[in-house]
Order: C-alpha cells, then structure tokens, then sequence
C-alpha cells in the first residue's frame, strides 16, 4: 500500500491521536449516514469500500511479519469475495461464508484497535478513546449478526418497521444492537427465536461487562498517569 496515497487512513493506526478520528468517523456512520442514507446503495457501496481500505491500513500497519499480514488480509479479501458472490448466488454455502468471513473481519478489526489501545506506554485519553471504539464495533458487528439471523430463520425477530424511506434493515438492527448492547430496550424489536434470544443475552452481557472491565479500568489508569505528570510538574517548579 503506496504511504502517501493513504496517508490519512496509516496516520489513524500510526497516532495514537488516530483512535478519537476512528470514534469520529465511527460516529458520522453509526449515527447519521447509515441511518440517513441506508437505503442508497451506491453510497453503501462507498462507505464498505473506505471501510476495507481502513482495515488493510491497520494491517499493514500493524503485523509483526508479512506473514502475518497475508494472514490477516485473506479474511477482508474473502469478505469482499463472497459478498459479491452471494449478490448473484444464493446458495447455503455462500451465504454461511459471507458471515463467517464478516464475522472474522470484525474480529480482525476489534483486534487490530485493542492491540493500539494496549501497547506500551502510559495510557492516555486517546486510548480510553479506543475502547470505547472497539465499543461501537462490537454493536456493529452483533447488528451484521442479527440480520443474518433474521433474513435466515422465519419470524426470529418481530419488527415494527417506520414508514421512512430511508430505513433498512442495517438501520433497524444497528439501532436495536445499540439499545441492547446498553441495555436500554424499547420493545420496538424484539428476538423470538431462542437463537435470537441467545444473541440478545451475550450482547447484554458485554454491554455490561465490558464498560466496567476495560472502559472503568482504562479511565483509572489515564486519571493516575495525568494525577502523576501533573504532580512531576509541581516538583519540578
């Protein structure tokens, strides 16, 4: 990958500055684009496409070896691979590896942010920035998980659709990830297959989980370093 033609894409995973633009831009989709111009296919289309370039960015970036760099971008390639296959295929087998191969990418990317926010150094707010990113990638990829499920098992969700044009199924199960993973929970969509339920239960869990583990922890350890500098500085006066 040519450096300076990316080069806003390699500072994201070169800075530690980089994970608050990772939030930003994770916030622009989440919150407004998906939800307003979901049902635009091209734009779709443009946003999977800087996504992917994103992912092979922190690759390279961030492996050890090039082995380890093929091995990790096999799976984004075999994502794009059987997502455009299962446009025209519809068979069990391509539609079991297009989310399996979706899952795997997810996991690659949550990897690649955790590796940034746990490597050496003191921990900084940009880093408590990260783990909140990792956050919202996991509501995205429980959403990919529940649409799946619902376009696959007869009646796994009940859906009260909203009459705007703009709604999509990936708005619909990125906003219901999003007040499950918080626990919130209108009663607007609910699971009623028991794998759907199942789902439903281990993101809950996360979602609880997860903020007190790491976030809680991160957030501690970033108020000591700033407790210690600023008690280095007054020393030093």
């Amino acid at each position: 990958m040519n450096k300076k033609k990316y080069r806003f894409l390699n500072h994201l995973w070169s800075k530690e500055s980089g994970l608050s633009g990772m939030f930003v831009l994770l916030f622009i989709m989440h919150f407004i684009l998906i939800p307003v111009f979901g049902s635009n296919s091209s734009f779709m289309v443009i946003t999977n496409v800087f996504w992917m370039l994103f992912l092979l960015a922190g690759i390279i970036s961030l492996s050890k070896s090039k082995k380890q760099t093929l091995l990790f971008i096999f799976f984004p390639l075999m994502f794009v691979l059987f997502g455009w296959i299962s446009v025209f295929n519809r068979s069990p087998f391509v539609l079991i590896s297009d989310i399996v191969f979706t899952i795997c990418t997810f996991i690659i990317l949550i990897y690649l942010v955790l590796k940034k926010v746990f490597e050496p150094g003191p921990i900084t707010e940009y880093r408590v920035i990260g783990s909140i990113v990792v956050y919202m990638i996991l509501a995205n990829l429980w959403s990919v998980i529940y649409q799946f499920v619902y376009e696959h098992i007869p009646s796994a969700f009940q859906i009260t659709m909203p009459a705007f044009e703009s709604n999509t199924l990936q708005a619909n199960f990125l906003y219901f990830s999003y007040i499950t993973i918080t626990t919130t929970g209108y009663g607007d969509i609910f699971p009623l297959h028991p794998v759907a339920r199942s789902l439903v239960q281990i993101e809950a869990i996360i979602g609880v989980l997860y903020p007190v583990i790491l976030i809680g922890r991160l957030v501690s350890d970033a108020n000591e370093n700033t407790s210690k500098k600023r008690k280095s500085n007054n020393n030093d006066i």
